[in-house]
């Protein structure tokens, strides 16, 4: 039996997972290996890596971490997990069945991108979502936002620190829209024709309009709806949240869900998504998770 199981090997499961192979603890890292940046060619913002390949920093942190000689990795698909504290079973895709202590959900979720012909063509390279993550290097050109529901004003309201930018409503917004005055005073041009397709080489989008115009860009973002990538939340019982993209698992300060021996880190339990804050909070839930083996609740104790 493992002391923990952590699901999913990116950036928050393998900050989680070192924290425990310090401590000494035998530690199984399983990866479906489905990163969800795995579409941008460069990462930014987490320092000492800015500007490296995201595959390239993920592949660095796992080989470090099976440099430790507690650790166990295992490339496939976590799908549920039953028992509790101290007693927990995880099944794979294959027919495996691992058991551990405890379990640290670290598997991320998945962007659900409006459906936009070529759209899913440019994501990640002309098409985004963080403009603190790839913002900087469109060194203040043409700005476009697709217009996906409320969130596409917040982008739209924020991007002009970035660039010239404009707001294409796509049937989400009209003329009247008294949001959209904001927009305006900060300098946000409006754009009503509906969006036919996404045109353009990868990492150069055109928007295509219905009227025929085209309106070249140096990057368009997008407010997608995420989904969980596994079920093992659901499973498991944990409570969630409902985040202005989608749902995500609820965690205290210290990364445990509501689930005696359940901690989540990363993408999955928290709406704000970047490498750097999904190592750190990996780091939070890695420590706190050891510290559950040394003093575990009396509650879960008793249960």
């Amino acid at each position: 039996m493992f002391d923990v199981i952590v699901v999913g090997g990116s950036y928050a499961g393998l900050s989680a997972a070192t924290q425990v192979a310090r401590a000494r603890r035998r530690v199984l890292v399983v990866d479906a290996g489905r990163r969800r940046n795995r579409f941008a060619h460069t990462s930014h913002g987490f320092l000492g890596r800015d500007g490296h390949a995201p595959g390239a920093i993920a592949a660095e942190a796992r080989g470090q971490l099976l440099a430790y000689p507690t650790v166990s990795f295992i490339s496939g698909e976590a799908i549920s997990a039953t028992g509790g504290f101290d007693a927990f079973r995880v099944e794979l895709s294959d027919g495996q069945q691992v058991e551990g202590r405890r379990i640290v959900l670290a598997m991320g979720v998945e962007d659900i991108l409006p459906d936009v012909p070529g759209l899913e063509a440019q994501w990640g390279v002309g098409a985004m979502t963080c403009p603190y993550c790839h913002g900087y290097e469109l060194d203040r050109g043409r700005i476009g936002v697709l217009a996906t529901g409320p969130m596409s004003l917040h982008q739209a309201a924020m991007l002009p620190e970035w660039g010239r930018t404009t707001l294409f409503a796509n049937g989400f917004f009209v003329p009247e829209d008294p949001h959209l005055a904001d927009l305006v005073q900060r300098g946000v041009a409006i754009e009503f024709a509906p969006v036919e397709a996404v045109e353009g080489e990868p990492g150069a989008p055109v928007v295509a309009l219905a009227d025929g115009r085209r309106q070249p860009l140096d990057g368009l973002f997008v407010a997608t709806r995420t989904r969980i990538a596994t079920p093992l939340p659901a499973t498991l019982g944990c409570a969630m949240e409902d985040g202005p993209q989608g749902p995500f698992v609820a965690t205290d300060a210290t990364k445990a869900t509501s689930v005696p021996g359940v901690f989540a880190c990363g993408d999955v339990a928290s709406p704000m998504a970047s490498v750097a804050i999904a190592v750190g909070h990996g780091a939070m839930a890695g420590a706190a998770v050891h510290r559950s083996l040394i003093f575990p609740p009396q509650a879960a104790k008793a249960a």
